[in-house]
């Protein structure tokens, strides 16, 4: 009997119950749109962030940085000098720590052993100088009366160069050309900056290649220097074999070359140092507690989160994000809750016009819960009808927002302090100039979106019933006598 009322009254009320049915629905696609929207942007963010730290990185762990001015270290070149009169060709390179700043191995062991860490692996960012050219002597022009012409500064015969002379010609020509490397821990391919690349071409390091002679260089960098897997790369008069060509999924590498972890010690005189000890949290939940642990355990170091690089993330993406985690959100409470009331009342009106109907029920002995029952099953009809129409026009929405992909620009910060990839990696030190990335926006829609749909269209069904179900449950057959012509 309830389903065949039920059926029946709303065939013959089908228009008011679009009407309830369709304002349930715009509020509920609101909801999608946002929501899927908001996990895009979340979903571009994470990416922007991982082409700064790489894939399966929590935080990272860098020693604090010094004073400005306390010991820092410059680039120092010497060359020989020459006795040939054209002063011959010369090259020279140095190889520095980035920041000059580094950590001893054993730190990694000591932040492996914090409670809540799952993995922890040492790197070292270097940045390799290399002056490659000539010097050319100037030779002495006597004045008139001055005698001869002197070679190398002086005369010829013991003459003495007159007050007048002068030195033409000489000088030097010096082509001075800086690029990254990176030593990594080739036992831990997992973890740390070489997981934001894709090798493309080649191969990546094998586990039992820990001092061997080998390389992957960036695509741009090989690119520029007509690189590829098999040839030959000098650092600092060692030469390395190119065995893998890397692509970093989004932004710039972590470097221009990869090498082993202890040849880069080797390279740099910096045996059993790193710069960054990269970290993966057993649980993402205690990503803040293990930073605490680590911040209060290992003294004499930075530890910095993704969440701290993602308020560094500024541009269209950041405030979009913003939008759509404030203004988006908010606008979805306010159009939903007032779909709800306005349903509420749509079918409270409606019960309003059927005083006669419920009356005439009441006076053939429906009880008043049977009434309400009867108002409250029609409702929640209209409010499954509600959201399947909202789901459907959700998901056109976020469709179209896929299809259209706009782009949102991402910038990581600038200037001093701690850094992106001057030290291998987010947190470490000497930042580079600002980076501005370009992210295609999406609009995924989660499962549990859609279960959010159908809660919220059987919660605004409740709403509208509970509303009409009152009015009914408060009407009596008298009233309905009174109605009658």
């Amino acid at each position: 009997m309830f389903f065949t009322y039920l059926r029946r009254e709303l065939r013959r009320r089908r228009k008011a119950a679009l009407v309830v049915a369709s304002g349930l629905a715009l509020g509920i696609a609101l909801v999608i749109v946002v929501t899927s929207v908001s996990a895009g942007m979340s979903k571009a963010q994470d990416k922007v962030l991982q082409s700064l730290y790489g894939l399966g990185t929590d935080m990272t762990v860098t020693k604090a940085a010094a004073p400005a001015g306390s010991g820092s270290e410059r680039p120092r070149f010497r060359f020989d000098a020459q006795d040939d009169d054209s002063g011959g060709e010369q090259s020279s390179d140095r190889v520095m720590v980035q920041g000059f700043q580094t950590l001893a191995s054993s730190t990694v062991g000591e932040v492996d052993a914090q409670s809540g860490v799952a993995d922890a692996v040492g790197g070292l960012s270097l940045q390799v100088v290399k002056v490659n050219g000539e010097f050319t002597r100037g030779r002495f022009q006597q004045g008139e009366g001055g005698g001869q012409e002197g070679g190398r500064g002086g005369g010829l015969g013991g003459a003495q160069p007159s007050p007048q002379g002068r030195v033409e010609g000489g000088g030097a020509d010096f082509d001075v050309n800086s690029y990254s490397v990176y030593g990594t821990d080739v036992t831990k391919p997992a973890l740390g900056p070489l997981t934001s690349s894709k090798i493309t071409s080649g191969r990546a390091f094998r586990t039992s290649e820990t001092d061997a002679k080998v390389a992957v260089a960036d695509s741009a960098y090989a690119k520029e220097k007509k690189l590829k897997a098999g040839s030959t790369v000098t650092v600092k008069g060692t030469e390395f074999e190119v065995v893998g060509i890397a692509t970093a999924d989004s932004g710039d590498a972590a470097a221009n070359l990869y090498i082993p972890l202890r040849r880069a010690q080797t390279l740099a005189d910096a045996k059993d140092k790193v710069t960054t000890i990269y970290v993966k949290a057993t649980d993402s939940q205690r990503i803040d507690s293990v930073k605490s642990a680590l911040q209060k355990n290992i003294s004499g170091t930075t530890v910095t989160t993704s969440a701290d690089l993602a308020d560094t993330v500024s541009g269209s993406l950041s405030t979009a994000s913003s939008l759509a985690a404030s203004v988006g959100k908010w606008l979805s409470v306010v159009v939903l809750v007032a779909a709800f009331l306005v349903a509420g009342l749509l079918t409270s009106s409606a019960v309003s016009r059927r005083v006669r109907e419920f009356g005439t029920l009441k006076a053939l002995g429906w009880k008043s819960g049977r009434v309400t029952g009867q108002v409250v099953g029609e409702a929640v009809v209209n409010g499954l009808v509600g959201g399947a129409l909202g789901i459907a026009l959700g998901l056109a929405g976020a469709y179209a927002v896929t299809a259209v992909s706009p782009t949102l620009q991402a910038q990581l910060g600038s200037g001093g302090g701690d850094g992106f990839r001057g030290g291998g990696g987010f947190g470490g030190p000497g930042r580079q100039a600002a980076k501005t990335l370009e992210v295609a926006l999406t609009a995924p829609v989660a499962l549990t979106t859609i279960g959010l749909a159908v809660g919220l269209a059987v919660a605004g069904g409740l709403i509208a019933g509970a509303f009409g179900g009152w009015r009914a449950s408060r009407l009596r057959p008298a009233d309905a006598l009174r109605r009658v012509e």
